[in-house]
């Protein structure tokens, strides 16, 4: 999992040395971009995990609408109790934080969960991807055994043909024979591959069943543990 970014965004630069400051004392601490909001552009909207903005006298702000349309989770600092009434109100996406007399320790921590939320959501992507690619090669798996006996009929065909085909030297020139050898031979490596299919899904049977057996085998001492 690749290390979250926090993106700081304000016009006071002591407010973004302290946030970075407080959060270095944490055990998990993010990558920082720091950026004051009188020269951004938006350019960073792509490459950051949380936002954190302010602080803000109101709300409304073109940057803040910028950020919180990102669909990422974004903390606003507000210098006051009605200032974070207009963001809740405007922009109810936006996590508004008043700047109190602890209002570190409780950006670190709310800024924490958000990043852990991130994760979290990376993580079910990540499965759900997974899980997909599974299924189609489980489906891929599928198809290639139900055809494995239609392929293996035409193989004998094949093999056959060529083999009476070369009983008789005689009726072909020598690149002819030698032509029917390849087909021959490819055949073979084909019915080859065939039957790795069908001893691959054999191996894979008994182990599923000795996996089911020692699992009931552990169910079963854990009850007479217990019992």
């Amino acid at each position: 999992m690749e290390q979250p970014t926090v993106l700081v965004l304000s016009a006071n630069p002591e407010i973004a040395r302290a946030i970075l400051a407080r959060w270095q004392t944490e055990r998990n601490v993010p990558a920082f971009a720091l950026v004051s909001s009188r020269v951004w552009n938006g350019a960073t909207t792509a490459t950051f995990d949380l936002a954190i903005m302010g602080p803000l006298e109101e709300a409304g702000e073109m940057e803040l609408k910028a950020l919180d349309q990102t669909g990422k989770a974004v903390i606003c600092l507000c210098a006051s109790a009605r200032a974070a009434q207009a963001v809740r109100e405007k922009l109810p996406r936006v996590l508004p934080l008043v700047q109190h007399e602890a209002w570190l320790d409780t950006l670190v921590l709310l800024g924490g969960e958000c990043l852990r939320r991130v994760e979290a959501v990376k993580r079910a992507q990540q499965a759900e991807q997974a899980a997909a690619l599974n299924h189609r090669q489980a489906t891929l798996g599928r198809y290639m055994i139900e055809m494995r006996h239609s392929l293996n009929n035409a193989l004998t065909s094949v093999l056959g043909n060529s083999e009476l085909l070369l009983l008789e030297p005689a009726a072909f020139s020598a690149q002819v024979r030698e032509q029917l050898e390849i087909i021959r031979n490819m055949g073979l490596r084909m019915h080859e591959i065939i039957q790795r299919f069908s001893s691959l899904e054999s191996e894979m049977k008994v182990a599923e069943e000795q996996r089911s057996n020692r699992t009931s085998t552990s169910g079963k001492s854990w009850a007479i543990a217990r019992g």
